[in-house]
């Protein structure tokens, strides 16, 4: 009498439709068979194991040869149920899953564990009570992936005695008591109230900061700007004055050239008599106090005291424009005044 281990029945805690798929009949021996592709026939011959069927077409011989396990070599997604875990910080939470993982070796899958998908369900559950026991909460949500990653490493390394190849254990929903969820939200908005005030501090600052550099700059560029306009003023009024230090010069030189010709004494003293003639006439139109030389009347001797007035202020233009550009002026006037 044979027992056929593959059809016992599995805790239906743990049972999920596709584990049932996997729980069902074994085909007979038909001498002639056929096997799927991504299946694993395991043939036993008179109760020890003979060999394992390739997908296509297999020859069995009767009574002597018997179909004991059937392997599904595709990947198999089994639903981890919800359990309670206690975190780092003594809180309780009830998480659950889902693994995936395929067979690699369907001799050690069907001799090497009894029911492998059960045991390797038991094995992730207990495994991720470990790993959340070396976990605070806040941890918990942020390494959710490390902690993918681990409970995967944990479960191959027991697993590989099995034949089975977990590939991948994702954590599907978590839950946590609603005292902490309350104490979590209230965290949050305190947290974000904090960031609030901070960001609209570093708001103020900032604003205060671009006000003040802003007048930096207003009053730097104001004093550059004063600045260029007294150098341009200045420089203006240097121009202005050398400009008119070169325009008397040259009107000196014209009258220095004019009285070293023939009469030019002459022709000066007639201008002298007659600018005194005007200024003589207009003594009394604009004020009632006049002041009058004491010889009025002698015309020839104000013209002589004008004319030496002249000389003298001539001689100082000279020497002012001998001064500021060269001595052949001075000498030209000293040589037409010796000739005079």
């Amino acid at each position: 009498i044979f027992i056929d281990r593959a059809q016992k029945t599995t805790p239906k805690f743990w049972t999920t439709p596709a584990q049932q798929r996997w729980m069902s009949s074994l085909p007979m021996n038909t001498v002639v068979l056929f096997v799927p592709q991504q299946e694993a026939w395991v043939v036993e011959r008179m109760g020890r194991f003979h060999r394992i069927l390739e997908p296509g077409l297999n020859f069995l011989i009767p009574i002597l040869d018997r179909i004991r396990y059937v392997q599904s070599l595709k990947e198999i997604v089994i639903d981890v149920p919800e359990q309670s875990a206690v975190s780092l910080d003594n809180v309780t939470l009830q998480i659950d899953g889902v693994l995936y993982l395929r067979i690699l070796d369907p001799f050690k899958a069907s001799y090497g564990v009894e029911e492998p998908e059960y045991a390797v369900t038991q094995l992730a559950q207990t495994t991720m009570r470990s790993e959340l026991g070396k976990l605070t909460l806040d941890k918990v949500f942020r390494e959710r992936e490390s902690l993918n990653f681990n409970i995967v490493q944990s479960i191959n390394q027991a697993s590989d005695e099995w034949g089975i190849r977990c590939l991948r254990y994702e954590i599907k929903d978590i839950h946590i008591p609603p005292r902490i969820k309350e104490s979590m939200q209230m965290q949050v908005e305190a947290e974000r109230k904090k960031r609030a005030t901070v960001l609209e501090s570093e708001g103020t600052r900032e604003s205060a900061i671009n006000v003040a550099e802003g007048r930096k700059q207003a009053q730097i560029l104001a004093s550059e700007a004063e600045r260029a306009e007294q150098i341009n003023r200045a420089a203006g009024e240097a121009q202005s004055i050398l400009a008119k230090a070169e325009a008397k010069a040259k009107a000196v030189t014209i009258l220095s050239d004019a009285l070293a010709e023939q009469n030019g004494n002459a022709a000066a003293s007639l201008s002298v008599a007659e600018q005194y003639v005007s200024a003589f006439s207009k003594l009394a139109k604009e004020t009632n106090t006049v002041l009058l030389p004491s010889r009025a009347g002698d015309i020839s001797g104000m013209v002589t005291q004008v004319c030496m007035c002249l000389y003298i202020l001539v001689c100082v233009c000279v020497c002012v424009c001998v001064y500021m550009h060269s001595n052949r002026f001075m000498l030209l006037f000293l040589s037409g005044l010796s000739k005079k």
